[in-house]
């Protein structure tokens, strides 16, 4: 048995690698080519662009790799069918439920490779090349509107809404604007501040501050070189808001969706992402499982690269199907982790469909 699965895991894990280095090589030119025309517009030159795409790898990676999985896993089971390898395998006391344990062993090693690069490896490099890219174009914008957060008081009498236009490489906000609503939305103060840093227990230093208030009577404007605010959100909750959702690990997803719904805000979109990300290495399990019936072909079947093209298809479909469903239940306000789940748990009893067929009447 020990020689059964030495030979499996050596032939499907030196495909899956190939692929997934295909892949990887094809996806860092692309990058190459889309930072070195963004660099040359910031006065930048092809060895940063070169930087930009090298920390892009690892989200692909991550992004990827169950597709690899799939296209390799297939490659390699259905070589072994042409070549009456697996035919020997099984005349030799490889059963249909031992065949399954063995690849469903695999899964989960490569489950644990995903969970690993999805949750540490590719949030970081993703962090550093946003800030690489902040630092040659002079700073990171959330979007063209800038990025809102809201905040409260714990007796929940003052309310704040904060406006963040852009933050710098270093971790500096700018142009901040803190408007503070009385409990029947009244505006009651204004906060306009060039630069701000907050610390990690929600402590804002704001700079150069042109602060306004409105009472029944008049208004009252100042300026102050400096001015320090206090609240809950913290410099996690910030970066969160500022920074892409892929440069957030599945634990920092969390908790600024539970920020979100503790704030009223529409969490939606980053619950579907959490539970996406959680789903994410479950993927790998399905598309060996999806692989496994190919071992079952006859060779006169169709050949490899037929088979490989079918892998291919099933993989692409699979990514859309999750997008898809991603869009719906944003649309729809489906329930996140059904609507994460549920392509998965559609290929997977596929896959067992099909396999169960092929072994009972092929």
């Amino acid at each position: 048995m020990r020689t059964v699965r030495r030979l499996l895991y050596r032939d499907i894990v030196g495909s899956v690698l190939f692929v997934a280095l295909a892949f990887l090589s094809l996806f860092y030119f692309i990058d190459f080519v889309e930072e070195l025309d963004r660099m040359s517009r910031a006065g930048a030159g092809a060895g940063r662009a070169a930087l930009l795409a090298l920390l892009e790898l690892p989200g692909h990676f991550y992004e990827l790799f169950p597709i690899a999985v799939l296209i390799g896993s297939i490659y390699a089971l259905a070589r072994m069918a042409q070549s009456s390898e697996f035919t020997i395998l099984r005349t030799g006391g490889l059963g249909p439920g031992r065949a399954l344990m063995l690849l469903a062993t695999l899964g989960l090693g490569f489950a644990a490779l995903t969970f690993f690069v999805g949750d540490y490896a590719a949030p970081w490099f993703e962090r550093q090349a946003e800030l690489t890219r902040a630092k040659a174009s002079g700073g990171i914008a959330p979007s063209r509107a800038g990025a809102w957060l809201k905040d409260r008081e714990g007796n929940g009498e003052h309310s704040y809404s904060v406006h963040v236009r852009q933050a710098s490489a270093n971790g500096e906000l700018r142009q901040v604007r803190i408007f503070e609503f009385d409990a029947s939305g009244g505006l009651l103060s204004r906060l306009a501040a060039t630069t701000a840093t907050v610390d990690g227990k929600g402590l804002w230093q704001l700079r150069d501050v042109q602060r306004t208030r409105w009472s029944k009577d008049a208004v009252q404007e100042d300026r102050l070189r400096e001015l320090t605010w206090q609240s809950t959100l913290n410099s996690g909750v910030v970066a969160a808001a500022v920074l892409p959702p892929n440069t957030m690990t599945t634990t920092e997803l969390y908790r600024y969706t539970q920020h979100l719904s503790a704030q009223e805000q529409s969490a939606q979109a980053y619950q579907i992402q959490f539970w996406q990300r959680a789903f994410k290495p479950l993927a790998c399990l399905v598309m060996v499982a999806l692989a496994l019936p190919f071992a079952y072909l006859h060779a006169r079947g169709g050949g490899i690269s037929f088979k490989v093209f079918g892998g291919i298809m099933l993989g692409i479909s699979f990514s859309l199907l999750n997008s898809l469903a991603g869009h719906l239940g944003l649309l729809q306000d489906l329930t996140p982790w059904a609507v994460a789940g549920a392509p998965s748990l559609l290929y997977l009893l596929m896959s067992l469909a099909a396999f169960g067929w092929l072994v009972r009447y092929r």
